[in-house]
């Protein structure tokens, strides 16, 4: 435990040193006491409480270091329990004080950096181990928050929806450093999207949309032939063996190659999304996508740069894997 940290409360009373050690904070029990400011029966029968209902596993969370104590005139050694970092968050929601006010709005705003800014000042550990770490954190602090009735409805939608969304932050992280892989393994494909199919369904999106004069006449015209000529594309083979192995490849590269080659006058972007879908269904995959993030995924494609279209691909396909 060679690395210290001081946490100073907002009026500048408190002041700590935070051992850090196996990736967490430990703090002592006499630690605990100065944080909060409570006696230390209070923080005791606190951790009792949390131990005894399983909200935490003291194997995992207690653990004991050699610290100097003085003793009279003397300086002697001993073993102290010390307790981690999510113990210390454990109690700091349950304890009424003005001090643990301050650290549970502490302890928010940190979580809150996490989770809009994706890292901390430790960003390289983060970037390395930051997603599992936040995740484990997240569902700390609702086993906490729920089991003490310190959340409504919508705030435990809230957290969920935070957990929801942990892989997509290891896909982002991934996407940014150029390190997404093709997941294995994916769908076999069952069928072909025909061409006379794509066009029989295009018609009847483009009837739909003008009804609500969201299309004009140009709309879906066709390219010389290059809606199918990409349908070809996505189905051709090389020595007798698929070029694009899985139904996800092939739908990825669907909605890659509509949208960047413009095969209709108007309403790439569009028809790329709806053949996007519409190979889905065929395929009877189930679309994991939203709206909003279809449309996101939409714009992404067309804004990018053609040399990062093996890149687009990959995070296409992993969204549509599990």
């Amino acid at each position: 435990m060679t690395e210290i940290v001081i946490y100073t409360a907002k009026d500048g009373h408190v002041e700590l040193d935070v051992s850090l050690a196996a990736d967490t904070v430990w703090l002592s029990m006499a630690q605990i006491v100065q944080l909060f400011s409570r006696d230390k029966s209070v923080i005791s029968r606190h951790l009792n409480k949390i131990f005894k209902i399983n909200e935490l596993d003291r194997g995992a969370t207690v653990a004991y270091f050699a610290t100097v104590q003085k003793e009279g005139d003397r300086e002697v050694t001993r073993e102290v329990e010390y307790y981690n970092l999510d113990a210390i968050i454990s109690v700091g929601y349950r304890v009424n004080s003005k001090e643990g006010v301050q650290f549970r709005k502490w302890a928010s705003q940190v979580l809150k950096e996490h989770l809009i800014r994706g890292y901390t000042t430790y960003d390289k550990r983060l970037a390395e181990r930051g997603v599992h770490e936040l995740q484990q954190t997240v569902q700390l602090l609702q086993k906490t928050l729920v089991h003490h009735d310190l959340v409504n409805d919508l705030g435990q939608e809230a957290i969920q929806l935070i957990l929801a969304y942990t892989k997509t932050w290891n896909l982002l992280l991934a996407y940014d450093e150029d390190q997404l892989k093709l997941p294995e393994p994916g769908i076999n494909t069952t069928s072909k999207l025909t061409y006379s199919a794509a066009l029989s369904a295009i018609a009847s999106l483009k009837t739909d949309l003008s009804t609500r004069n969201e299309s004009t006449h140009l709309f879906g015209q066709e390219r010389d032939g290059g809606l199918g000529s990409i349908l070809n594309n996505i189905e051709q083979t090389f020595d007798g063996d698929p070029l694009y192995k899985t139904a996800e490849e092939k739908a990825a590269h669907l909605l890659y190659f509509v949208i960047k080659d413009h095969p209709f006058i108007d309403g790439n972007k569009r028809i790329g999304s709806f053949m996007f879908l519409l190979y889905l269904k065929s395929q009877n995959m189930p679309i994991k996508l939203n709206e909003n993030g279809l449309v996101a995924l939409a714009l992404l494609v067309a804004e990018s740069d053609p040399n990062q279209k093996e890149m687009l691909i990959r995070l296409i396909v992993n969204l549509l894997m599990d």
